[in-house]
């Protein structure tokens, strides 16, 4: 039983109060913002604040997407980076005081190991034409999968090699740490991209919802919040709540009208490996063409309407922007609880009046998960250009087979002539 309590007393068994505080960030606020705010409260200043900088985020953002999808990309990577930065940092900042080695170092390792893999599936999947051509990336996606295992299998040996006796259960929560802030940013920015590929409007129209989401739901609590909404975030309230419910579903709504009428966003993403970009041209799915519905007998009294013509996808929209709005937060309400739990308003102090970027796209990320799982359940059917791809790069006894019965098949259905056999 003394035994027992000895072995106890070695572990580091600490309670939320125990863990040390990570310091304060520093006001990052533009001298020129300072100066020209100095008169107002507090909390007028930081309304300001965050308008302006929240105004210069979209611009920088309408510009990136007139950039176009590899830029969009380049915009995805950067930020997982950065979340994944300042979460790494917070865990850094907390256990400093252990002088836990290769830490941080094994944490990027891991970071370069995981987008190694996910984006190697991504090359494979898209841009099978491309690697066709080229010997060595040939032997790369082929024995992708493997390398990856090796990389990562090398990064965990180092872990156990850097174990240090009296800190074992320490260095255990951080490797844990480590892995949950991979699977939260990683895993989720490859969503996003995979999202991409179908269509920009997939992109587009669920991160701007949840954008809209934000800022109208900051509006109304700020003009109208009277009743709180939950403990993890005292500064949110139900009017914030469903005020920004509502609008957020009238901007998707006639967002995705706007969107729906330019194959630039419609059409999926696809690699012109003739001329090394990334192409957006298409004959538009049924989703983005003007239907007329026949509106339900309430409405009908209502507007005096008895049919309306609209794009499908835009019924769509009312989805993704219900759970942008109701169940998004939630994401945001996780953030909050990890940062009390931790002591820290934010994530970090990149952006002034917002906090990290991490402060800026916790709900982004429960977003890009669903949009993925919507996508595969209802939307997405054979794509017979992804099809395509990957009979070019079979051998080419398999693609003789493959065209036999293909072939075989055609016939028996009458859609070929029997007289074209052999």
């Amino acid at each position: 039983e003394v035994d027992l309590e000895e072995r106890l007393g070695e572990l580091d068994l600490r309670s939320d109060s125990d863990i040390p505080d990570v310091p304060p960030p520093t006001d990052s606020t533009p001298e020129i913002l300072k100066r020209a705010l100095s008169g107002l409260s507090a909390r007028w200043k930081n309304w300001w604040i965050r308008g302006i900088l929240t105004l210069a985020m979209i611009s920088v953002f309408f510009l990136i997407i007139y950039l176009g999808s590899f830029m969009l990309m380049l915009l995805v990577l950067s930020i997982q980076v950065k979340c994944y930065h300042e979460i790494i940092t917070i865990g850094y900042r907390v256990y400093h005081s252990y002088d836990l080695p290769w830490f941080r170092s094994l944490s990027w390792y891991f970071l370069l190991c995981v987008n190694y893999f996910f984006y190697g599936e991504t090359v494979a999947d898209y841009f099978a034409t491309f690697v066709q051509r080229r010997e060595q990336l040939q032997f790369l996606i082929r024995y992708h999968r493997f390398i990856s295992f090796a990389l990562y299998l090398t990064g965990f040996c180092m872990f156990v090699l850097s174990l240090v006796k009296k800190h074992y259960r320490l260095q255990f929560y951080m490797f844990a740490w480590t892995h949950v802030t991979l699977l939260i940013t990683v895993t989720q920015s490859h969503l996003v991209i995979q999202n991409l590929f179908e269509g920009m409007i997939w992109f587009l129209v669920p991160i701007s919802s949840v954008i809209c989401n934000d800022i109208t739901a900051y509006i109304f609590g700020f003009f109208f919040g009277r009743t709180p909404l939950i403990k993890l975030s005292p500064k949110k309230t139900w009017e914030g709540f469903i005020g920004g419910f509502f609008s957020t579903v009238v901007f998707g709504f006639i967002f995705s009208y706007f969107l729906a009428q330019h194959q630039y966003f419609v059409c999926p993403v696809e690699y012109n490996s003739e001329t090394n970009r990334f192409v957006t041209e298409c004959e538009p799915s049924e989703l983005f063409q003007m239907k007329k519905y026949s509106l339900p007998s309430l409405l009908q009294a209502v507007l005096g309407w008895e049919t309306v013509n609209m794009y499908p996808f835009q019924m769509h929209s009312i989805a993704l922007s219900t759970f942008a709005s109701l169940i998004g937060p939630f994401g945001g309400f996780f953030a909050s609880g990890f940062k009390r739990a931790f002591k820290i308003k934010d994530f970090a102090d990149t952006i002034p009046g917002h906090g990290g970027i991490m402060d800026r796209f916790d709900c982004q990320y429960l977003m890009a998960t669903f949009v993925h799982v919507y996508i595969t359940s209802f939307i997405r059917g054979p794509n017979p250009s992804k099809l395509l791809k990957q009979l070019l790069i079979l051998q080419p006894e398999q693609q003789l087979s493959v065209y036999k019965t293909l072939k075989s098949h055609l016939v028996e259905k009458g859609i070929l002539q029997p007289s074209l056999r052999g």
